[in-house]
């Protein structure tokens, strides 16, 4: 099986491509900007022609889309978010239209829900951020092409690799700066009051690939996630204590108490686990574990954790 991994050098992207080449039987290709990618391939620019042009060469069997952008300026989100998956929709059609395509949105495109609910793929989509807005565009024009096609919306990933973008990753550098100058110091964060749904990026991977393997029609979106919500004040005290930074966090409320644009985020995975079999395997501990072992000050030890 010929599957071609769009974005495989990203977050997402690179623990996706691992997961799936060690599956037997997969030849696995890379496609983007990057210099070890076996196809030159930049969703935001590219044209649908050149785009069906190059898909007709490397003839996948599947595509896993995982192009994104996460910050930037709202053209830079369109072009890459929006834009972007409305090509490849195109593309594949005129090109390998028997190809599955498999799209990582985004739980984002939700907006925020009311607190103690959980989200499932029939409510609406309200997103109140330009990151959500151009994700929905993006999804969309995935769920608007008869190509065998389904949407995963992922909540808010966690794990090794964490980018610096956000919070996981970012923390992870600032403790190991702490750490390195000294452990009784401080950490300054921002407002740690929202609570979100974090979810591993290796169960994100194992959801890909079993999403590629299952036979027939899948539905058109499927909600990835833990399923629960947690404080994201719960994530840095995590860290922290896989860090073993032993100095203070100072959290730092928003202007004037402005709460955040989403207070409450959390998916529900029924339907994942139904159609998929499949279920998060590990806790947010494990996680935050698994991320200072890959990423932090490496003199440290790191806690170790088993999937649960």
């Amino acid at each position: 099986m010929r599957i071609l991994v769009l974005g495989s050098t990203g977050y997402l992207g690179g623990h996706i491509a691992e997961r799936l080449r060690a599956l037997p039987g997969v030849r696995l290709l890379r496609g983007g900007r990057a210099p070890v990618d076996d196809h030159r391939i930049d969703l935001a620019t590219i044209t649908p022609d050149a785009l069906a042009e190059q898909l007709g060469r490397a003839a996948p069997d599947a595509v896993v889309n995982c192009a994104g952008a996460v910050g930037g300026s709202p053209l830079t989100l369109a072009e890459v978010n929006s834009r972007g998956p409305a090509v490849l929709c195109e593309a594949l059609r005129a090109a390998v239209p028997t190809a599955r395509l498999v799209h990582l949105g985004s739980a984002a495109e939700y907006g925020p829900s009311a607190i103690g609910e959980r989200t499932s793929e029939d409510d609406p989509a309200r997103p109140v951020t330009p990151y959500g807005a151009t994700k929905l565009a993006g999804t969309l024009a995935v769920l608007d092409t008869r190509l065998d096609a389904i949407v995963l919306r992922v909540t808010n990933p966690v794990g090794p690799g964490a980018p610096p973008a956000a919070l996981p990753g970012r923390l992870t550098a600032e403790l190991s700066h702490a750490v390195a100058r000294t452990p009784h110091g401080a950490v300054r964060v921002g407002d740690l009051s929202a609570h979100r749904d974090f979810v591993d990026v290796r169960d994100v991977a194992q959801a890909v690939a079993l999403a590629l393997a299952l036979p027939g029609r899948l539905p058109r979106l499927l909600n990835i996630g833990s399923g629960r919500a947690v404080p994201v004040r719960d994530l840095a005290h995590g860290l922290v204590a896989a860090s073993g930074f032993t100095g203070d966090v100072e959290e730092v409320l928003a202007a004037a108490g402005r709460p955040a644009a989403a207070p409450w985020q959390c998916s529900d995975v029924t339907a994942a686990e139904w159609e998929l079999g499949w279920q998060p395997r590990f806790t947010l501990r494990e996680s935050l574990a698994a991320l200072w072992a890959a990423d932090g000050a490496p003199h440290l030890a790191p806690i170790t954790g088993s999937p649960r």
